[in-house]
């Protein structure tokens, strides 16, 4: 934050701490102390910026509120107080409905993902904090522009283009370089945070700070528009943004020009995120070294097996990381990974059960029997699903400095849109001669998680590249390369705007990142496998 409001001129500091996995942990925080359930690292930060902030005239909008915004707020005053502040702190609630209808039984936290409205009507009053809870981590944008620029609320395409400028900016850094495909390219140690220039009409440039590290370029911002999207529609509570016709184009150093932004109503529900206990996991890592790794493995999943027969977890599975190299000159460099990982609802079952028949085995085991830390009692993990409710049926409420309620009605909505068409893609490239190597070569690509999906979003740097890529990367060419994605349904959505293809693969994370049902729970390098994996490419773009 400090970086952010001495780095340049700012009208509005935004910051997106909520994630699916975070609402878990706050809803955890909230049964152990109902006070909590808001981001304190926000108000950590908060003490040492807010006079900095009030001095520049910059206003604050984040979501850290979690599910207790009306908490934050009130820490914040006592904060400002203490410091001998005067500053005006809103709030916008009502998107926690645990409590509004009958949820599955355990369910920890259910909030609704509210607009950007709520945040406007407090910004239009001059408040100088805002905090939500679970608002889309766009609101964060739309709600400052709308309010600024005095835009309706169905000024769908300047919506829409707002919306786009703040999926580029939630997660910081992943736009100036950070996670970017082709890091090697620039200077990424210490990558600057992005900052939108927004304009009246909802186009903006995309740029950071003079002298902060990274880079912005038309790649590292194709990047983060493919993280976490699906299709051509980028469905949310203000407006329905389509992706298919973003353009980017370079508008100097460290400057990217985003426009042509079209929008749509948005769809007549919200989206509603429920978090409970799933149950409780544990898990052993056991190390294979030097020869006989299969054997090895088979002698482990045999013992434990056996030892496991009588109280069996609901969930038993293996996993063998073939990490090891022949003739190593480093014992690690020996070394495989044998993963057991065990889930079950009765703690019992994977706690002493596991660990005390994993440890009984270190003296009547395979030869060279260790494991990477000591077992544990096992955890428990978390469940997210999502779900959909009446737009009308969700109390939007900004809650101005004063302590005025305001409610805000939600948009008009679209109860049908028409599918989008197909769209064209360019024609193949000529047959030519071909050489077997990595996709990552010709392709950059971004992957991430949406509960239990993943998405693995997959772009080319030159028009050349995506007439090939765009014939190529079939799904069945998808799923052969990443075996894995074989037997959930994947989705191919093009983007020729972008130069980029889009696959969604649905059920690959289990139950969300909480459930941990995978090695990489988030997806997050999915991408990055893609890119290692190889194939024909032409030569003439090697």
């Amino acid at each position: 934050m400090r970086e952010m409001l001495t780095g340049g001129p700012l009208d509005v500091l935004t910051g997106d701490y909520l994630a699916e996995l975070t609402m878990l942990i706050l809803g955890r925080e909230r049964q152990k102390d109902p006070a909590r359930g808001y981001a304190t690292t926000f108000l950590r930060q908060l003490d040492d910026t807010l006079r900095l902030a009030l001095e520049r005239g910059v206003r604050i909008v984040s979501n850290a509120g979690g599910l207790n915004p009306a908490g934050l707020a009130d820490a914040i005053r006592t904060a400002a107080e203490k410091q001998g502040l005067a500053a005006r702190v809103a709030h916008v609630t009502g998107d926690d409905l645990r409590t509004a209808r009958d949820w599955p039984v355990q369910t920890l936290t259910a909030n609704a993902y509210l607009g950007g409205g709520g945040i406007a009507e407090c910004l239009r009053v001059g408040a100088d904090i805002v905090v939500t809870g679970r608002v889309t981590d766009a609101a964060l944008v739309t709600g400052p522009a709308a309010a600024h620029f005095g835009w309706r609320a169905d000024d769908w395409d300047a919506l829409a283009g707002a919306v786009v400028a703040g999926h580029i900016l939630e997660c910081g850094a992943q736009a100036t370089g950070g996670n970017y495909a082709f890091f090697t390219e620039h200077d990424v140690r210490r990558p600057g945070f992005p900052l939108a220039e927004i304009h009246p009409d909802g186009s903006c440039v995309i740029t950071k700070h003079p002298g902060t590290g990274g880079a912005v370029t038309v790649g590292t911002v194709t990047a983060q528009l493919l993280y976490e999207t699906a299709g051509a529609r980028y469905a949310g509570p203000d407006v329905t943004a389509r992706l298919d016709t973003v353009r980017l184009t370079q508008d100097g150093p460290d400057r990217v020009r985003v426009h042509g932004v079209k929008g749509e109503p948005p769809p007549p529900t919200l989206k509603v995120g429920l978090t409970r206990l799933g149950g409780w996991r544990n898990e052993v890592v056991y190390v294979l070294t030097g020869l006989d790794i299969h054997p090895k493995a088979a002698l482990v999943r045999d013992q434990m097996e056996a030892a496991l027969s009588k109280r069996r977890p609901a969930e038993v599975r293996w996993t063998l990381a073939r990490t090891d190299h022949a003739d190593a000159d480093t014992e690690e460099a020996a070394s495989a990974l044998l993963r057991l990982t065990v889930r079950d609802p009765d703690p019992e079952k994977i706690g002493r059960a596991v660990s005390g028949a994993a440890v009984e085995l270190a003296l009547a085991g395979y030869p060279g029997f260790h494991v990477t830390a000591p077992p544990g009692k096992g955890s428990p993990y978390g469940v997210f699903e999502a779900v959909y409710v009446p737009a009308a049926e969700v109390p939007h409420t900004a809650v101005l400095p004063d302590g005025t309620p305001v409610t805000v009605p939600p948009p008009a909505t679209a109860t049908h849109l028409a599918p989008v068409p197909e769209p064209p893609l360019p024609p193949p490239l000529p047959p030519g001669p071909t050489r077997r190597a990595p996709l990552g070569l010709v392709a950059g690509a971004r992957s991430g998680d949406k509960g239990g999906a993943a998405n693995v979003g997959v772009w080319a740097r030159n028009d050349d590249a995506w007439r090939w890529l765009a014939h190529t990367l079939t799904v069945d060419r998808f799923r052969a390369l990443l075996p894995e994605t074989a037997g959930p349904p994947v989705t191919r959505h093009a983007l020729p705007a972008l130069r980029a293809l889009n696959f969604v693969v649905d059920g690959l994370l289990g139950e969300g990142v909480a459930a941990q049902a995978r090695f990489d729970p988030q997806a997050k390098a999915v991408g990055e496998w893609l890119r290692s994996r190889h194939l024909a490419i032409p030569e003439e773009l090697l």
